[in-house]
């Protein structure tokens, strides 16, 4: 889900770290000062996950805990997102810093709509284990329609050849959309069985 630099141009760049520089000052408004620890904790799960990657093309697969960082996180989840793209970038030069704004809206805005989803259901639901599982796969195909509509805006040749880049990058995806919904679900269950506080505070 990484794009290096280079694969922008620099409109789409700017413009896109315009946009992350937008969803992070949404999410950093009014951040309490107990809510740190959690996002530090996130910012850490996401940089640990997102280390294990396949390069693929002009991106990358790997995990992205999409769902995951919503439910938790709410609206703070963008900041544990930049946190850990960041240091990816400058440290491992898993990524790049010119796509820095883009990497972080592929996984921000689909995190902060699968909160929403989440936060408007989890109250009405006997077991959140269906819902969370379905979070967990919509976050991947949300991350993965935006990056094939940045690379289809980007350059055109993106979808040319008899297998492109593009359709490459749905198809490695596919199985990863299974794998974060038993991730989402498995983690969401034994948090609502073992402190199940942390879910009802989504709405924050």
């Amino acid at each position: 889900m990484h794009l290096a630099d280079g694969v922008l141009s620099t409109e789409m760049a700017v413009a896109t770290t315009v946009g992350a520089a937008g969803i992070l000052a949404y999410s950093l408004y009014q951040t309490k000062e107990e809510e740190i620890p959690k996002i530090s904790l996130m910012s850490a799960v996401f940089f640990t996950f997102a280390m294990f990657s396949l390069p693929l093309g002009p991106s990358s697969v790997h995990p992205l805990l999409t769902a995951l960082l919503g439910i938790i996180l709410g609206r703070r989840a963008p900041i544990a997102v930049f946190i850990g793209l960041f240091i990816q970038a400058a440290v491992f030069q898993h990524g790049g810093i010119t796509t820095l704004g883009v990497n972080t809206l592929l996984i921000s805005l689909p995190a902060l709509l699968c909160w929403q989803i989440f936060s408007r259901s989890y109250h009405r639901e006997k077991s959140p284990y269906i819902l969370s599982g379905f979070l967990g796969g919509l976050g991947v195909v949300l991350s993965v329609g935006l990056l094939v509509m940045v690379l289809w805006a980007t350059d055109i040749r993106y979808t040319q050849g008899v297998v492109s880049n593009i359709q490459l990058i749905i198809v490695s995806h596919i199985p990863l959309m299974f794998v974060e919904g038993g991730i989402t679900t498995f983690a969401v269950g034994f948090i609502h069985k073992s402190r199940k506080t942390v879910l009802g505070s989504v709405k924050g």
